[in-house]
């Protein structure tokens, strides 16, 4: 026994694992000799019932080609271990074929026990997910992964992905303590029930906080803290939640964005249990939500810069097998939500504490989780107001801050905005007050040059550091959007109908000629919606920021009919569909950048049908505004 814990010891990742697990999972394994020249797996056949550490011996690993050639051959010794990645990352599957050189002698755990660690342990599931993405960096190792068979099955996962709600996933029952609770109690009762999550709750027996086996080692033990100390001292928030009709794409992507690991799960609005990231994710792993969590594991420039590039192969992924555009709109934008905070938190290490409270907020198609292939940064900085004599230090802070943020992220691939929306500009790195100064003169001057600022800058999310400075901006425009408006909402529609659908008079696709091609601008064709949602938005105070997400909303405020909804719903991410598949089209098969042209003669006839049909609607919603909000019969 004392040989196996300290095999275990020795062999990463089972080495980040506490001493006591250790222990527990040396009992667990079982004891296997392979003579020499034995096949133990077959690449992409063999079925992984376990995970191997190696004693003694060797495993020689390797793909076999299309002509039977061993490709990629790697020898592994002691203290190694073969099958996590390919039980989390390949459908169970053994990635590559696998013979013992000589006599070899290993131990194997249980897949159900191997996943329950990688459950309950998220160092060490994500040490497998990060090797994982480390190796698809190398041409050669990605070649193999990627064959048509492997991407018939992961774009079967994807599909289950996002047709599968929370429903169908078995989840835990919710345990839980009152907050006066002694921390060794609480650690008691979580052990007692097997859970690594022990919710808290108030005087009133609603839950206000959670505990963890990291926040216990974290707050108790490595402070050497008083364990009989109520455990609502070291509780850790938010409470997120989500319904059991939800879909398992969005309690992932919630759990990205919130950072957190751990969701209750609501029925008519009780709590009926809760769900781990770690759970949902080894359930999924062939979707791009553990690409996601790839992401999180880079740490330089290079390597978001490299994640970013392949970006339009999922992409692509998904919307070859008719996932709708808005999940991949949603995919695109957490991947670069992740980059652009992996970014902030690097320069933050560099630059030191911030001299004051600050939101880092992203603008425009980012705002709106709209991002396409072809982005630019839309960004800028919120900072607590300071007293005189710190200003300077703050400003000068933030600055220098902002200009290094959108600096990497430029290099990564998100290049500056040619409006020079962005926080690298002085003008949108500000303080709080300055800002409402700012959203108070656009709304009082009501120009048509301050309508577009003020559009761009209504289409804001909060990203990074201090929402509540956020919240307090959009509580202040809340005000501000219940004096009469009709001035502002004038240039806003104006606005939105500065662009119109490409429709000749003969309602046909109007195109322009851009090299030897006949395209039409698809972005110009999108923005008409973007732009009169936003406007009903305003005038209705809806505060979403996505425009399917707005849709829904003036659909529920009865400002929009259930036909109109899904007249301009469908047309919508129809056309981002089409942009999307276009820009990845043109990244991955022409290798050049990607523009917003679509060339008609590559479209078919029933494709070109529906666009004529969604450009006469938009045509439709642009008569109707203008009359609505400029009194105007023709532009």
């Amino acid at each position: 026994m004392n040989q196996r814990l300290e095999i275990l010891k020795e062999t990463t990742p089972f080495n980040l694992l506490p001493d006591d697990v250790l222990l527990e999972v040396s009992s667990l394994l079982e004891e296997v000799k392979y003579n020499k020249e034995t096949v133990i797996y077959q690449q992409e056949s063999t079925k992984m019932n376990k995970v191997d550490i190696i004693v003694k011996g060797e495993y020689e690993s390797f793909f076999y080609d299309s002509s039977q050639t061993k490709r990629y051959i790697e020898h592994h010794s002691s203290f190694f271990s073969y099958g996590g990645i390919s039980i989390l990352l390949n459908r169970k599957r053994s990635l590559k074929t696998v013979v013992a050189k000589k006599g070899t002698l290993v131990y194997t755990l249980g897949r159900k026990d191997f996943v329950e660690l990688c459950m309950t342990f998220e160092k060490f599931f994500h040490y497998f997910t990060a090797e994982f993405g480390k190796r698809m960096l190398d041409d050669e190792f990605a070649h193999f992964v990627k064959r048509p068979t492997f991407y018939d099955e992961s774009y079967i996962a994807a599909d289950q992905l996002y047709s599968k709600k929370i429903e169908s996933i078995q989840y835990r029952d919710i345990v839980s303590c009152p907050g006066s609770t002694p921390i060794y109690i609480a650690a008691r009762q979580m052990a007692k029930n097997k859970v690594s999550c022990l919710f808290v709750t108030d005087d009133s027996g609603k839950i206000n906080g959670f505990v963890t086996d990291i926040t216990i080692r974290d707050k108790v033990v490595a402070n050497v803290s008083d364990a009989n100390n109520p455990v609502s001292s070291i509780i850790d928030k938010p409470i997120m939640s989500i319904s059991t009709d939800a879909y398992v794409y969005e309690a992932l992507l919630m759990m990205f964005r919130t950072k957190t690991r751990y969701l209750l799960i609501k029925n008519n609005g009780e709590y009926v249990g809760f769900q781990s990231r770690n759970k949902l994710l080894s359930e999924q792993a062939q979707s791009p939500l553990v690409f996601i969590q790839s992401v999180k594991s880079s740490s330089t420039v290079t390597e978001l810069k490299i994640k970013w590039e392949k970006v339009p192969e999922i992409v692509t992924q998904l919307l070859e097998r008719g996932v709708n555009a808005e999940i991949a709109n949603q995919v695109i934008t957490t991947v670069a939500d992740t980059i652009a905070i992996k970014v902030i938190e690097g320069v933050i290490d560099e630059m030191g504490t911030p001299p004051a409270k600050f939101a880092f907020m992203v603008l425009g198609s980012e705002g709106r989780k709209e991002q396409t292939l072809k982005t630019d940064q839309d960004n800028a900085i919120i900072y607590e107001d300071k007293a005189n004599e710190h200003r300077e230090e703050v400003r000068e802070y933030f600055l220098k801050f902002a200009d290094t943020v959108s600096g990497r992220l430029n290099d990564i691939g998100f290049s500056f905005c040619e409006g020079e929306f962005m926080a690298k500009n002085p003008k949108w790195t500000h303080s709080l007050s300055h800002w409402k100064r700012n959203y108070s003169s656009w709304i009082e001057d009501a120009l048509a040059e301050t309508a577009i600022k003020f559009s761009t800058f209504f289409d804001c999310r909060f990203l990074y550091g201090e929402p509540s400075l956020v919240d307090e901006l959009k509580i202040f425009l809340d005000e501000e959007l219940q004096k009469p408006l009709e001035k502002l909402f004038y240039f806003m529609a104006k606005n939105a109908l500065q662009y119109e659908p490409p429709l000749t008079f003969f309602k046909n696709i109007r195109t322009t000629t851009v090299g030897s091609q006949e395209v039409f601008d698809i972005k110009k064709a999108m923005t008409p919606i973007v732009d009169l949602v936003r406007v009903y938005a305003l005038q209705n105070r809806v505060f979403e920021v996505n425009t399917g997400e707005r849709l829904k909303a003036l659909k529920a405020a009865n400002v929009f009919t259930e036909n109109a909804f899904n007249e301009l719903n469908q047309s919508y991410y129809f056309l981002m569909s089409m942009r999307l598949k276009n820009q990845a089209k043109q990244i991955i098969n022409d290798k050049k950048a990607p523009d917003n042209y679509i060339d008609l003669n590559a479209l078919t006839k029933i494709e070109q049908g529906t666009l004529i049909e969604i450009f006469k609607t938009i045509t439709n919603f642009q008569s109707r505004i203008r009359i609505y909000f400029t009194n105007e019969l023709f532009g």
